[in-house]
């Protein structure tokens, strides 16, 4: 698949579910690609929102990219690295899943001047080996980062369990989005290469897609 098919993708999930094209970000997840990959398949082509999933492969690619990229920290966080996503060039964490590391980015966001904005991970298929919260504690999460200061949550993440029927995993995004409207969040990322286009339908504002951009075909002819 390339960066075409995948936004004719997008814009037909929006056709159908009665979506404005605006209200769906792509953030490409550039896990395991270089700066030069990413510069060629992303950034050249328009694509500035780039999703990472370590703290040390995002600081290789900050550096050696411009500052017109909006970067998303889409992997677990680990309280001891939440420091190094405090100088702000992170636009948004969507990995928060715990009152400690809310109280790690709150206690960095301090002391770097810095106010974190995040989406909540959650578990909503209840997987004993994904990492989020319950669905029945994210109300009580939401309200402990509200009195963190340097912390703005804005949204929910989640992912629906693998499949290769894109449809088994309309049920959990439909219910994503029906808790984040009930906590008044406006934010959704859900959906990934398998099943972005059903997590638009069901409301997604951002989907984060690597593996069906990151083709050896892609970085061959940077398209």
């Amino acid at each position: 698949m390339s960066l075409a098919s995948v936004r004719a993708r997008i814009e037909a999930a929006c056709a159908r579910s009665g979506r404005d094209l605006s209200e769906v970000t792509l953030v490409g997840v550039a896990k395991g690609h270089g700066a030069e990959a990413v510069r060629a398949v992303l950034l050249e082509h328009g694509v500035v929102h780039i999703g990472e999933n370590r703290v040390q492969e995002w600081r290789d690619k900050a550096a050696a990219l411009p500052s017109e990229v909006r970067w998303h920290f889409v992997g677990a966080l680990q309280r001891n690295k939440v420091k190094y996503l405090a100088d702000g060039r992170v636009e948004l964490v969507h990995s928060l899943n715990s009152a400690r590391l809310a109280d790690a980015m709150d206690e960095q966001g301090s002391r770097r001047g810095h106010r974190f904005r995040a989406l909540i991970e959650v578990d909503v298929a209840g997987e004993p080996n994904k990492q989020g919260v319950a669905t029945d504690e994210v109300a009580l999460l939401l309200d402990y980062c509200r009195d963190r200061s340097h912390l703005e949550v804005v949204g929910l993440m989640a992912m629906a369990p693998f499949s290769d029927d894109p449809e088994r995993a309309r049920p959990y995004f439909r219910a994503v989005r029906e808790l984040a409207d009930a906590l008044q969040l406006s934010e959704r990322s859900m959906g990934m290469s398998g099943d972005f286009e059903v997590a638009i339908e069901e409301g997604a504002t951002l989907v984060r897609v690597g593996t069906a951009l990151f083709t050896p075909e892609a970085e061959r002819s940077k398209a």
